[in-house]
């Protein structure tokens, strides 16, 4: 990313985070339309505990998006874990789309074109990385 898409992901998360956990809501809302069939991962799940922790993992991943060296492995983990969990790689498209959607939603005249388009790519470089750990995963179960 270069630094000033790391600076507009960093400045609207600061406007986002005091409201990140309330909107949580909103973006598991928005992720259900786009995807009802992830609506059975979280069956039995809290969701107000989830919206607390996917609202912490984004903020963790926006403080790391300039150390490669910590980010690249937290968000490997989190792709590995999900598939135990049972998201499939088609579904990381409807999570970026809702997350998009959530921060437009709250931000309001702020998510600018040129916000939009940072988030877009923090969220695909993080999404690469979910998807290859991911696939790793699954060819490493299936080989053992």
């Amino acid at each position: 990313m270069t630094p000033e898409n790391e600076r507009l992901v960093r400045q609207s998360w600061q406007q986002f985070e005091p409201l990140a956990v309330a909107s949580a809501a909103f973006f598991y809302e928005k992720l259900f339309e786009l995807d009802p069939d992830a609506r059975h991962l979280f069956a039995r799940t809290d969701m107000e505990a989830q919206g607390r922790k996917v609202m912490h993992m984004f903020a963790e991943i926006v403080r790391s998006l300039d150390r490669p060296e910590q980010l690249v492995p937290e968000v490997a983990d989190l792709g590995r874990r999900h598939v135990h969990y049972g998201v499939r790689d088609d579904q990381y498209g409807s999570v970026g789309t809702a997350l998009l959607w959530t921060l437009e939603r709250v931000l309001g005249p702020a998510f600018t074109p040129a916000v939009r388009d940072a988030w877009t790519e923090a969220y695909l470089l993080c999404a690469i990385i979910l998807r290859r750990a991911a696939a790793q995963e699954v060819e490493s179960s299936q080989q053992g």
